[in-house]
């Protein structure tokens, strides 16, 4: 079974929009969990522009699915995952000023600093997921870093799906059967929507766990969040 993280990161755009607390971004992960959830997923960025670090530690207390931390772990991260210790943290390789993650790590380049980071959050008890791109030559390096799970970096494959959906699939699905000849854990993440869930999820049975905030927070704009929730569970039937 391949379950759904809802990422909020969206719902506290709009709270942030508007100074106040409306809408609250805990009684959204705890209705999203009631609805359906079975995660949910926070990136916690420098300049606080949607999730605020004081979020992550509130959700902490309340969230009873899978907590799901994703960031670029400099310090401030770092400190963070000690301190609430997720189910899961997702090493990103965004910049302070990246407007949404657009790739994965260069596991070859910078093997040696998240093998220390994976043996960090280890000491935790915290599972590790690197974001990857969907290129085996990161995979192997990936292997030796220590990580539980790699996070397929999908952006590629929703951006070109609706033109050759099984040219747009098939270096995914390539890099997923490595992954699970290597024994890491497979995660997936990024555009992600209504329309290419189900194939992803077709051509790779074996996903662990999906990830997906703002095509979701759109769709519920019109379906409502447990009608979205519920569609999206469906497509990962």
């Amino acid at each position: 079974m391949t379950k759904l993280s809802v990422n909020i990161n969206k719902i506290a755009t709009l709270r942030n929009a508007r100074g106040a607390d409306n809408p609250n971004v805990v009684k959204v992960a705890l209705d999203a969990e009631r609805f359906g959830s079975q995660g949910i997923t926070v990136h916690p960025r420098p300049d606080e522009r949607h999730i605020r670090y004081q979020d992550v530690i509130d959700l902490a207390e309340v969230v009873t699915t899978e907590f799901n931390i994703e960031g670029y772990p400099d310090q401030r991260f770092m400190e963070l995952i000690r301190r609430v210790k997720p189910a899961q943290a997702t090493l990103v390789p965004d910049p302070p000023t990246a407007i949404t993650s657009n790739s994965g790590w260069d596991t070859l380049a910078h093997q040696d600093l998240l093998k220390d980071i994976v043996a960090e959050l280890h000491e935790s008890g915290v599972r590790v997921s690197i974001f990857i791109n969907p290129e085996t030559k990161y995979f192997e390096p990936a292997k030796l870093t220590g990580t539980d799970r790699v996070e397929l970096y999908t952006e590629p494959y929703a951006a070109h799906y609706h033109q050759d959906r099984e040219a747009a699939v098939k270096p995914y699905v390539e890099v997923a059967e490595l992954a699970r000849e290597l024994g890491l854990g497979l995660n997936a993440g990024h555009d992600l929507d209504l329309q290419n869930l189900a194939f992803l999820k077709q051509n790779i049975p074996f996903l662990e766990e999906v990830s997906i905030g703002h095509a979701l927070v759109c769709d519920a704009l019109y379906y409502g969040l447990e009608n979205t929730i519920q569609l999206y569970r469906r497509k990962l039937e």
